[in-house]
């Protein structure tokens, strides 16, 4: 622990770190987009063709059995393990879309094993839907990062403005990379959930540049070392307002995961998961990207005298 003048504590040697904090991110990532591609993200039914069928059965339940019921009443259709939520209900989906009338047989027949309290709720999407949705969700996403980064640059300055460009981009990829790894449902909430954070994260790497631009009227900043401790200062300044910020939405968000029903807790998850990763970013990455361009421009300009 050390003091700097202006008797701001510095706990720890950010900048001096950075190179550990950009290898733990590029591991997640790299290890999410492995098991990207080798077993791809669980698509909802939003981003999938086909039709989710969510069933209350009212009772205990064995999910094979369910299972069971749904082979004999719809043979031949290739449908997703039945996999429990809440209380007494299960869900499954089928790669393609099943009739109404279809699946009305699948509740009745559960009916006559479980009682007259069983209901169903179905969600069907077309191909040519999901696979509009899906577009649009990626041209949403990126339309918001890039409108981002466009005002961070203007705001402040282009190097603000790539370094806001590679933070916004971790924060969108981490919580995909997690998801994939857990095997969790990418739906439309989860969409809703990305812009949700980037909101969040742009605000508190604008907080932290803002400081950054600050300290660099007052603090000399004219070598190497002299700018790596400017912005370790910037960050130790910011910090408590950083941690503060995002654990009061964090513990609401985690109530929601917690206490919410199951069509929300995709949503609070990817939350949880983005609010983390956004504060991250821009403490331990999107600041440290900056640090590291702006190092490059003072070692070029010493070459060009």
């Amino acid at each position: 622990m050390s003091y700097d003048k202006d008797h701001t504590v510095i706990r720890f040697d950010i900048v001096k770190n950075r190179r550990k904090f950009f290898i733990f991110s590029s591991a997640i990532i790299i290890i999410g987009l492995l098991f990207t591609l080798f077993q791809g993200l669980h698509l909802g039914v939003d981003f999938k063709a086909g039709t989710r069928l969510d069933m209350f059965i009212g009772k205990e339940f064995n999910p094979t059995d369910l299972e069971t019921v749904i082979k004999q009443e719809i043979p031949d259709v290739n449908f997703s393990k039945v996999t429990p939520y809440g209380t007494n209900q299960a869900y499954t989906r089928f790669d393609q879309t099943i009739s109404s009338d279809t699946l009305m047989k699948v509740e009745n027949a559960l009916k006559a094993k479980y009682g007259e309290q069983v209901t169903k709720q179905v969600s069907s999407v077309d191909p040519s839907i999901a696979q509009e949705m899906v577009k649009k969700a990626g041209i949403a996403v990126a339309i918001a990062a890039v409108g981002i980064a466009i005002y961070i640059a203007i705001r402040f300055q282009w190097l603000f403005g790539i370094a806001c460009v590679v933070g916004l981009a971790h924060d969108v990829f981490i919580p995909i990379a997690l998801f994939s790894i857990l095997g969790l449902e990418v739906d439309i909430t989860f969409i809703a959930a990305l812009l949700t954070i980037l909101g969040y994260s742009i605000n508190d790497k604008i907080v932290i540049f803002d400081r950054i631009r600050e300290n660099l009227r007052t603090m000399k900043s004219k070598t190497i070392p002299e700018l790596e401790h400017l912005v370790n200062v910037s960050l130790w300044q910011t910090m408590r307002r950083s941690v503060y910020t995002v654990a009061t939405v964090f513990f609401t968000a985690l109530a929601l995961a917690v206490l919410g029903s199951e069509s929300i807790q995709n949503f609070s998850l990817a939350l949880l998961f983005g609010l983390v990763s956004g504060t991250y970013s821009s403490i331990f990455i999107a600041a440290q990207v900056w640090v590291n361009l702006k190092e490059r421009n003072m070692k070029k300009k010493k070459e060009v005298v």
